[in-house]
């Protein structure tokens, strides 16, 4: 009997949900990603050929001129209205990285400084940084070891 009860409200969500035009999705998350991409090139021949900073110093400028621009479209509320259309386009890039760290310092700056906007302001990132730090620890540690033992 309740599985009847399952497949009768799993039809019920089939027919009232909205359906996701998903070509469209995926067609302007790719144009809209790749947007950001061809702006995050732009600006690194700008450093490299107007400025002469030499590829490591150009790749870090770039770096941090795109996560500048991130938070300040997501400061001035324009990220979120292009990734309302855009979608997993615009979390993608490193500016996505700069949007949900920039959201949540915004949306609990009311509360203070110290526990509004600065504790807020990892709740999405912090996860991602810890486990992307401590899985590059890892594996220097598994490569550190295979050169010692192998002596590859």
């Amino acid at each position: 009997m309740p599985e009847n009860k399952n497949t009768d409200y799993l039809n019920y969500i089939d027919k009232t949900a909205p359906k996701s035009p998903m070509l469209k999705n995926v067609l302007l998350a790719f144009l809209i990603g790749g947007l950001i991409c061809v702006v995050g090139q732009l600006i690194g021949d700008f450093y490299q050929k107007i400025c002469g900073l030499d590829t490591d110093s150009m790749r870090t400028a770039v770096s941090v001129t795109m996560v500048f621009l991130g938070a300040l479209l997501t400061g001035l509320d324009l990220y979120p209205k292009i990734a309302k259309h855009a979608g997993a386009g615009t979390i993608v890039p490193i500016t996505g990285f700069a949007n949900s760290i920039t959201s949540p310092a915004m949306e609990f700056k009311r509360e203070g400084l110290v526990l509004g906007m600065s504790a807020k302001m990892f709740v999405v990132a912090a996860p991602v940084l810890v486990y992307g730090i401590s899985s590059s620890v890892v594996v220097g540690i598994i490569y550190f070891l295979y050169k010692v033992l192998i002596g590859g």
